[in-house]
């Protein structure tokens, strides 16, 4: 799960944490738009992730994610967007660098009722306008890609199965 870093300026090795994130879009009148979330800790703007999961393949673990922090039922790639590096920010510890593979969800519905609903807020943005919002630089260049992808009617990765809300 994890991969070897440049030595840090310390001398110390450091480690990059795989995690697993959705970039959950929607067409509206003809545009991209993409689902955000808060973080729980600053409220800052960012996508659906979190750790792999035993047992769930990549993409589902993704979707797992999705459902769990913004309530999003849709269709999940089996192929990734990309991929984001950030740094992990823990009460009382460390940083952690992570390594962020980023699966498309295609929005079919938002649920009222999920396990984080009490916790984060949702809101949907114009793909470029996403961009804007969010910190981590390699999301960005993500969100204008999908945007640039979508409006050039390239091919987007083809949903996989549809993502399962639990209840």
């Amino acid at each position: 799960m994890t991969e070897p870093l440049p030595l840090s300026p310390q001398g110390a090795p450091s480690a990059c944490a795989s995690q697993l994130g959705a970039v959950c879009w929607r067409m509206h009148r003809g545009r991209v738009e993409v689902l955000l979330i808060t973080s729980r800790d600053t409220g800052r703007w960012v996508i659906p992730k979190g750790w792999p999961m035993t047992g769930l393949s990549a993409a589902e673990a993704a979707a797992r994610e999705a459902w769990e922090e913004a309530g999003v039922q849709g269709e999940i790639a089996d192929l990734p967007l990309g991929q984001f590096r950030y740094e992990k920010l823990m009460p009382a510890k460390p940083a952690i660098d992570c390594a962020v593979t980023v699966f498309g969800l295609r929005v079919q519905g938002l649920k009222d009722r999920f396990p984080e609903r009490k916790q984060r807020r949702r809101k949907w943005f114009a793909a470029p306008k996403a961009a804007r919002k969010v910190q981590e630089p390699g999301l960005r260049d993500l969100f204008l890609a999908l945007d640039d992808q979508l409006a050039a009617n390239a091919p987007v990765p083809q949903p996989a199965r549809q993502a399962q809300a639990r209840p």
